[in-house]
């Protein structure tokens, strides 16, 4: 089962989405159940960042944790716990979503056992990160450095700081299994380039930072997933360039806007990605995208038929759903841009405002 890494309660986004576009996501999703229902994973098909490649240089698990140890924190609220890091010297600490979203009262326990009470900045469901601002002299913070995580390789170090079950201070180390991998989001949608790990990721690491090997954050630790809900699974974490991006627009006005186009259920088909809904009123609604009449059985799945497919965006080309996701991430709301699609066999190129992706 793919689980949230907070400790209590188990949290889990419970519905497949595609990121900025609507319900619905590829061929390549797979989803497994547990209690609380299902979740989903899609495989792939493929301030300043920091230096290019992880492996640089690389420092021992040792040396990254007394590098790093001290900048992470034990969050704890009346519904759970989890972990974070600081951010700046300002007291801001980084974390999930799901850790303090609808917390009444957050407290922070800082290396050495030192506890503040912390309120909560903002909140962005659609990549389940948060920022909480913590009471507590900057003498005692220790500021994590943001990495690049568009520099990771397949095979890269990394490392897991955070409290799994409450026991704060824990280190786990292990390498960078796959990029590009698709998390599914507490409101349903999809965070993107997602970085799995065979990092040990247990409940309670929810939060905290994955490491490179240098001892720079590169993603934040989110979800598990495992047959068992322990750590004999594998560890996803929400890339560091996703987190630069919702943080700063968080605590410039307390919350993150993110582009949204308004197509669900996309497949990856041989001309570029079909999909079977457009939501009433959305951009691509407004533009006249069609959403798909039928579908019909390809193998074990179904591809929709009888609508647009999108081939380009942007001017870029489009050849799989990740692809469309992903180019849709990289706009504002507001952006207009140009979408063809092929439309009974020819091809439609229509203008597109971008709307703000709904809560």
């Amino acid at each position: 089962m793919t689980r949230n890494a907070t400790r209590t309660p188990f949290l889990l986004a419970t519905l497949v989405a595609a990121l900025g576009l609507g319900a619905g996501a590829g061929a390549a999703t797979y989803v497994a159940l547990d209690d609380e229902g299902p979740a989903a994973v899609q495989a792939p098909t493929e301030p300043e960042p920091a230096a290019a490649s992880a492996a640089d240089d690389s420092l021992s698990a040792a040396e990254i944790y007394e590098r790093a140890h001290e900048g992470v924190v034990e969050i704890t609220t009346q519904a759970g716990q989890g972990s974070g890091f600081v951010y700046d010297a300002e007291g801001h600490v980084v974390t999930n979503a799901h850790v303090v979203g609808g917390a009444g009262s957050i407290e922070v326990r800082l290396a050495g056992g030192r506890t503040y009470p912390a309120t909560l900045v903002g909140t962005d469901a659609s990549t389940d990160l948060a920022v909480i601002d913590v009471d507590a002299p900057a003498s005692v913070l220790v500021p994590l450095q943001l990495g690049d995580s568009g520099a990771l390789r397949v095979g890269d170090g990394v490392v897991a700081l955070g409290s799994p079950f409450g026991l704060e201070d824990s280190i786990t180390s292990g390498i960078v299994s796959a990029l590009h991998r698709q998390m599914t989001a507490p409101n349903n949608f999809t965070i993107t380039d997602s970085i799995q790990t065979d990092a040990a990721i247990n409940h309670g690491n929810s939060g905290g930072p994955l490491l490179d090997g240098n001892g720079r954050v590169v993603g934040v630790n989110a979800q598990i997933r495992s047959e068992s809900g322990g750590s004999d699974g594998v560890g996803f974490a929400i890339p560091s360039n996703t987190v630069r991006s919702v943080v700063t627009q968080i605590l410039e006005t307390g919350r993150a806007e993110h582009a949204y186009l308004g197509v669900g259920g996309l497949v990856t088909v041989e001309e570029g990605v079909a999909f079977s809904e457009v939501a009433d009123g959305a951009p691509a609604d407004e533009a006249g995208i069609r959403a798909a009449t039928g579908s019909e059985l390809e193998g074990n799945q179904e591809v929709p038929t009888g609508g647009d497919v999108i081939v380009e965006f942007d001017g870029e080309e489009i050849s799989a759903t990740e692809e469309l996701q992903s180019a849709v991430d990289g706009k504002r709301p507001g952006d207009t841009v140009s979408i063809t699609v092929l439309r009974d066999g020819d091809r439609k190129t229509v203008e597109v405002t971008l709307g703000t992706r709904p809560a």
